[in-house]
């Protein structure tokens, strides 16, 4: 059988509509019923290559096989990335600024970040009291105001919430079309505007910028030509870092359904030592939906699993399919943080936050930042403050991307623990 042949070929014109209407299960749905790990489809006009499972992660990984550039749409830029942004890089460049994030996410980093989040969960008591709270607008300003003064970005108190709705806007505007797409790109649009004008503060003197925070290591990068950001592209990539932080408020939101869905695993956390708290991040970053799919360029001609990819065609690896691939996971559709004392590290099945090493390819290198939050926030919920859930609509589409239970998780009656 010649290449090629073998492999599933969508039969329609183009199935833009159809990844639009079934969001997350796109991809799955068909290689589902394909019993394919890849099948061709056509993606507004463009022909697509889309594929799912662990041996294809490590494919799409691979920096000799497949690049970024040219594979992130212009308007995801203009809404999610930021224009010419490290996700949209490849080689050298990539490299050298990857070493910038890495830097910002050492355990010393982490560690402060940890300590900010348990300071401003417990401060943000008092407001709550005799109110009912959306956990995912609230953790939208506790985020916001973690990350800034995390990274070193002044605020005040009377702009948190309106900058951590831009933020959120920024990541809710993925696979997006219409009103919700452009309010993504107004918002990065205001976001750019302020932080590039700290950064210009910060490089007049106006402004003094901690040694070793994101806005000091940002302003001052030269990048791999030894040429300084100019002050947009600096904002552009300290935006970056903040906005990656506000959009854990997703899987805060999802950790609080969890703790709702699966009582049981309250006094297991209660109980339980820092691996439980662990387990039950990874479970909640596995189980629930966050990033759909990711998409990359062909470098050059290869054949894998005897297919022939060609340079320059568009593919799309599942992620959201991979997180509930039953030959690599266990009843996938359960919810069991347990699976993780099992785990076995593998850097291409897990990949809710992208797939391979974060120091040399092109998944997220904050992904420790995310767990750490993740953590803490679970740890104030326990142990920290009482609650009622009253009934809601906790439906979660997977049709919407990125999606999230509907009712935002209302909570009322906030009291402290011991108070």
């Amino acid at each position: 059988m010649a290449l090629n042949e073998h492999v599933p070929k969508e039969d329609t014109f183009d199935s833009t509509r159809d990844l639009l209407r079934e969001g997350y299960m796109f991809i799955k749905n068909r290689t589902d019923k394909f019993q394919s790990d890849l099948f061709e489809t056509r993606i507004l006009g463009k022909k697509v290559v889309c594929m799912t499972g662990e041996e294809a992660a490590k494919v799409f990984y691979d920096p000799e096989k497949f690049q970024r550039k040219g594979a992130v749409p212009y308007r995801l830029q203009q809404s999610l990335f930021g224009v010419n942004a490290i996700q949209t890089m490849d080689g050298k460049a990539h490299l050298h600024r990857k070493l910038l994030f890495m830097s910002l996410m050492t355990p010393e980093h982490q560690e402060r970040l940890a300590k900010l989040t348990r300071q401003e969960w417990q401060a943000s008591v008092p407001d709550w009291a005799g109110k009912d709270i959306v956990l995912f607008d609230e953790a939208k300003k506790v985020l916001c105001r973690i990350a800034c003064k995390w990274a070193g970005v002044p605020i005040d108190d009377g702009e948190v919430k309106d900058r951590g709705d831009d933020f959120a806007a920024m990541v809710y505007a993925f696979g997006a079309v219409g009103p919700r797409h452009w309010r993504g790109r107004q918002a990065r649009n205001r976001a750019e505007a302020w932080i590039q004008e700290v950064i210009e503060q910060v490089r007049s003197g106006n402004l003094t910028a901690e040694e070793d925070s994101a806005l000091h290591k940002m302003a001052l990068y030269e990048d791999v030509d030894g040429k300084q950001f100019d002050s947009r592209m600096a904002a552009i990539e300290l935006i970056n870092v903040l906005r990656p932080i506000v959009a854990i408020a997703t899987f805060i939101t999802f950790s609080a359904l969890a703790l709702h869905d699966y009582p049981e695993y309250n006094d297991k956390l209660q109980s339980g030592d820092d691996m439980a708290f662990d387990m039950f991040a990874q479970e909640v970053r596995r189980f629930y939906p966050f990033g759909p799919f990711l998409g990359a360029m062909v470098k050059q001609d290869f054949v894998w699993n005897n297919y022939e990819f060609k340079k320059g065609r568009l593919v799309f690896l599942d992620m959201y399919g991979t997180n509930h691939d039953d030959r690599l996971w266990d009843e996938p559709n359960e919810f069991r943080p347990e699976r993780f004392k099992e785990w076995d590290q593998s850097l291409y099945k897990f990949i809710p936050q992208g797939g391979g090493d974060p120091g040399k390819g092109h998944r997220c290198p904050g992904e420790g930042v995310t767990v750490e939050v993740m953590k803490e926030t679970l740890h104030f919920l326990i142990n920290d403050i009482e609650y009622d859930v009253p009934d809601q609509d906790f439906n979660i589409s997977l049709k919407t991307m990125p999606t999230l239970p509907e009712s935002g998780f209302v909570m009322s009656n906030i009291t402290k623990k011991n108070a």
